[in-house]
C-alpha cells in the first residue's frame, strides 16, 4: 500500500508539472500578439479626405427638398438609379442606406414648388414617389 501512495504521489505531481507547463506555453502565446504596427498613408489620401469633408460642411440638405423614387433592396436601387439617370440626365440621383433599406432620392430642390414641379414629371415614370425633406 506504501507503494500505491508514492505512485500516486509521484503522479499527481507530474500532472502539476504538466499543467504548468501548458500555461506556461499559453502564456506566451498570449503575449506574442503584442506587436505594435505602424501606419502610413500616402498624402493624397489625406488631401482627398480633407475636400470630401469641406463638401459634406457646404451641403444643406435642412433646407432642400428630394424626391424619392425607390426603397428597398440593394440591387434593384443600383438598377433604379441607372434607370433615372438615363431617363433624367438633368438631375441629380443617390442612393442612400437607411437601415433595413436602401433609398434612391434625386433632386436637391430647394423649394417646394420647384419639387412639385418636378415630382409630376417623375412620378410618370416612377408611381411610387415620395416628396421628402431629409433631415442632418
Amino acid at each position: 500500500m506504501l507503494q500505491n501512495d508514492s505512485i500516486m504521489k509521484i503522479l499527481t505531481k507530474s500532472k502539476i508539472i504538466f499543467f504548468f507547463l501548458i500555461l506556461s506555453t499559453l502564456s506566451f502565446n498570449l503575449f506574442a500578439q503584442d506587436q505594435k504596427t505602424t501606419l502610413s498613408q500616402d498624402q493624397k489620401f489625406e488631401q482627398l479626405l480633407n475636400e470630401k469633408r469641406k463638401i459634406n460642411t457646404s451641403l444643406n440638405t435642412n433646407d432642400t427638398y428630394k424626391i424619392q423614387i425607390y426603397n428597398g433592396g440593394n440591387e434593384n436601387a443600383k438598377k433604379a438609379l441607372n434607370d433615372f439617370k438615363q431617363n433624367f440626365t438633368d438631375i441629380d440621383a443617390t442612393i442612400v442606406f437607411n437601415t433595413p433599406n436602401y433609398k434612391v432620392w434625386v433632386g436637391n430642390f430647394k423649394t417646394r414648388i420647384e419639387a412639385e414641379k418636378n415630382l409630376i414629371e417623375i412620378r410618370k415614370k416612377y408611381k411610387n414617389t415620395l416628396l421628402i425633406k431629409p433631415n442632418k
